[in-house]
């Protein structure tokens, strides 16, 4: 599912295998629906802007 800037509808999984959380350096995982890549230790998510994730913890969302 594209739109019209054609963002993929997914992340490599290539690419989620070597990033990781720039805070802790732990594993991240990735939310589809909200198109963030999560990083539980850090309770941040990461937002995924036109295909590129963005892994500045100032851009980042908190996690409850």
């Amino acid at each position: 599912m594209s739109d019209t800037f054609h963002t993929p509808a997914s992340v490599d999984p290539r690419l989620l295998e070597v990033l990781v959380c720039p805070v802790t350096r732990g594993k991240l995982t990735y939310d589809r629906e909200r198109q963030e890549l999560v990083s539980k230790g850090a309770k941040l998510a990461y937002p995924i802007r036109d295909g590129v994730p963005i892994m500045l913890p100032e851009e980042a969302r908190k996690l409850d």
